[in-house]
């Protein structure tokens, strides 16, 4: 079993989400053909607010930054390209990445890169243009979502030497390959209602097998006879992986699956929907184990398993919770808090008594401003953090919470009503996203393969 996974550190579990509510996206289907940045990349670029500076990435002289490296249908990648991406990577995964190991990273950049602009010329002969004020709009939801000012991913990214340009132009790729996407499935991108049914049918027969929710990085391997390069790379970025760097920020930066939009996440799947080799790993998998280079038919495959369930069984509880946020003037420095924030503790206290009803946690949220959403959504109560499931477990419906503080202010939390659910039952909605996510997975690796296929890319030097 040691051969094949590594446990994975759980400190790093946290960093994926800033609150103790995650964004309420759906993780599949649809939102991969959507116009809405994606969770991945949300997360690789959200993580580098709150992570510490990475080592700066060696450099060669400025003289050779411009140096081309590879010709793509006549358009130029220059080792500025290059370094650049790769800072993104450190800055974005929160480690100090050493030059050794950026060194091994390279080559598998320089490949993501030239992908890039194979499919920013196919974006350019279909006329899809991806407006300045989309990509404008998808930093400012980065920024929102990590609770930063106007501008900092801006200041921050110059802070480390990164042109914003970077990451300006991996978000206008993916904004723009789901529209790509989205015209080459042309009428398969919708689901009948009969092959909703057949796949109903197909789970019905499925009742009491194994599911997994995994999550992949993909590293495609163009000569089966040479993949020496490939293996190098993915047993680097399996030990960065194994070091703390976040899956989701690993997957969003270099798998070459779809599931990349996703963070690497494939949901719940079955075993015939996975390669021999990744089920043979998975069936030993530990949950939050990181698994060893897995050999599948065009490339290598790192899995990493979350959880494990029975086909048709799975229960859980859903709660519906009301919160008011009484936000802090200025950050907490817990040994020297401001009258402010002594005060606002008052008040949050005063409402965990006070507050009788949902209606009156709502109340009180517009009265703080609402600098968070009064209804957090549905959360199933297994898959938040622990100590928040302390909190809500036995928190009675109508009853607040005790203040909960934290460096921006004070949450108070109320359940409005629970629920049992057995989560192993898929919807009909649900089952339409996993047919359409199917179908998008195949579509974009046959168009990255005829794209390379038709390609004129002469490489002329190293990274």
């Amino acid at each position: 079993m040691a051969d094949h996974m590594h446990k994975r550190p759980n400190r790093m579990r946290a960093r994926f989400s800033k609150t103790a509510f995650p964004p309420h996206v759906s993780r599949r289907g649809h939102r991969a053909l959507s116009f809405a940045l994606t969770a991945g990349l949300a997360a690789c670029v959200g993580g580098a607010a709150l992570a510490a500076p990475p080592a700066p990435v060696a450099d060669d002289a400025p003289v050779h930054q411009d140096s081309i490296v590879a010709v793509i249908n006549g358009t130029v990648l220059t080792r500025r390209d290059v370094d650049n991406r790769g800072r993104l990577f450190a800055l974005s995964s929160g480690l100090n990445v050493s030059d050794e190991v950026m060194a091994r990273l390279r080559p598998q950049i320089v490949r993501q890169l030239i992908d890039e602009r194979l499919r920013q010329q196919e974006m350019l002969s279909r006329h899809i243009n991806v407006p300045p004020e989309q990509i404008a709009a998808s930093i400012a939801d980065i920024e929102h979502r990590n609770g930063m000012p106007q501008n900092a991913l801006r200041d921050r990214l110059a802070q480390d030497g990164i042109s914003l340009t970077t990451l300006i132009d991996q978000i206008r790729v993916q904004l723009g390959w789901t529209q790509v996407l989205r015209e080459e499935m042309g009428s398969r991108g919708r689901t009948t209602a009969a092959e909703i049914a057949q796949r109903e049918e197909a789970l019905r027969h499925e009742d009491g097998k194994p599911q997994y929710m995994i999550s992949e990085i993909f590293v495609p391997v163009d000569d089966p006879r040479h993949t020496e390069n490939e293996l190098k790379f993915t047993e680097t970025v399996i030990q960065e992986l194994r070091n703390g760097a976040p899956f989701p920020i690993v997957a969003a930066q270099f798998s070459q699956n779809q599931s990349a939009l996703d963070g690497g996440m494939m949901g719940w799947v079955q075993e015939d929907s996975l390669d021999p080799q990744v089920v043979a790993v998975v069936r030993q998998m530990p949950i939050g184990a990181i698994s060893n280079p897995i050999r599948v038919a065009g490339g290598f495959v790192i899995a990493t398993l979350e959880g494990r369930r029975t086909v048709g069984h799975q229960m859980g509880t859903v709660l519906s919770l009301r919160q008011a946020f009484l936000p802090f003037t200025t950050q907490l420095n817990p040994q020297n808090p401001t009258e402010q924030q002594r005060a606002t503790l008052q008040q949050a206290t005063q409402l965990s008594s006070s507050a009788h009803s949902c209606d009156d946690l709502e109340a009180a949220n517009r009265k703080y401003g609402e600098k968070r959403p009064s209804n957090p959504g549905e959360l199933v109560l297994e898959r938040i953090n622990p100590q928040m499931q302390q909190v809500l477990a036995g928190l009675s419906a109508g009853k607040a919470s005790r203040p909960l503080v934290s460096t921006e202010g004070i949450e108070v939390l109320m359940v409005c009503g629970r629920q049992q659910k057995n989560f192993a039952q898929q919807t009909p909605s649900e089952i339409a996203d996993q047919l359409l996510n199917e179908r998008v997975e195949q579509t974009s690796r046959q168009l990255n393969r005829d794209l390379h296929r038709r390609a004129v890319i002469e490489m002329r030097s190293k990274a």
